[in-house]
């Protein structure tokens, strides 16, 4: 077996973009105002309750892949990302609330709607089989 990344859920959903994406200016619900908890390249999310496991989520960390949109607005390749807090907002518009740079790494538009696909991995010096369900969500920042 080789080394890498076991793959845990696999999501295919249909992104929004919004204004209110989680931020550096507020603290979060997993690590308060530790800066240390921000991935390089601001790359992060907040996840609504669906994903949010009492908290359990925090430091997660998924693979984010654009799918389709109107007006061809994705980007080639992946992002990873990391779960930083809580949705803010109530109902939480989306199953996962992406970063503005986040967003930008697999969208060329920013006001684009678009189709992504994602998965939660954790580093493992083994691969293994994984489940895989399918779920719509919204993305909004």
């Amino acid at each position: 077996m080789a080394s890498g990344n076991t793959i845990v859920q696999n999501s295919l959903c249909f992104a929004f973009l919004s204004h209110g994406s989680p931020s550096h200016s507020n603290a979060t619900k997993c690590n308060g105002n530790r800066a240390d908890q921000f991935p390089p390249g601001n790359l992060f999310v907040a996840v609504s309750e669906g994903l949010w496991d009492n908290g359990a989520a925090c430091g997660r960390r998924y693979r984010l892949r654009c799918l389709s949109g109107y007006n061809k607005p994705c980007k080639d390749g992946t992002v990873d990302v990391r779960v930083v807090d809580f949705c803010p907002r109530r109902p939480c518009p989306a199953t996962i609330v992406m970063s503005n740079d986040a967003f930008g790494a697999i969208s060329h538009s920013p006001d684009a709607k678009i189709n992504v696909e994602f998965i939660q991995y954790k580093t493992h010096l083994f691969l293994s089989p994984s489940f895989i369900f399918f779920l719509t969500c919204f993305y909004f920042f």
